[in-house]
């Protein structure tokens, strides 16, 4: 890609990342969730692979540290489900009008579990997007 492609994703990239940690986060509170925003930010890593190449992004990827947040993800999204299991599975009773954090409807904060699951979410969908299309792209080379 010419210097305008590659110039352009350096200032495009930190913005996607940051728009997509923000549907993360308020993903109880407005469209979106852990699902979208991870979708989101695995489009910055979509732009780096096509405006910066495959033998770029393989310098940046690192394999096993990708493999180990998707399973870290996946974890803390069974743990959060798993931490209500005496009443219910997915028992929401995290700031529940607690004396610390007190639920009010409509703050960050006020949702229980689910900013945790949505953050988890959203950490499986970026590490597992990211990976398979980088994937792809090495198959492709490699198929070439």
């Amino acid at each position: 890609m010419g210097l305008i492609v590659k110039t352009s994703a350096r200032a495009i990239i930190p913005l996607i990342g940051i728009f997509g940690t923000y549907i993360v986060a308020h993903g109880h509170l407005t469209p979106g969730g852990g699902f979208q925003g991870g979708a989101t930010i695995a489009g910055a890593g979509v732009l780096f692979l096509v405006a910066f190449g495959l033998n770029e992004m393989r310098k940046h990827y690192n394999k096993h540290l990708y493999s180990a947040l998707e399973g870290l993800g996946g974890l803390a999204f069974l743990g959060a489900a798993m931490l209500g299991i005496g009443t219910a599975f997915f028992y929401n009773t995290l700031w529940h009008n607690g004396p610390i954090l007190n639920g009010k409807p409509g703050t960050l904060l006020s949702a229980g579990f689910l900013p945790i699951m949505n953050l988890a979410v959203g950490l499986k969908v970026f590490t597992g997007l990211v990976s398979a299309l980088v994937a792809i792209a090495m198959y492709r080379r490699w198929k070439s």
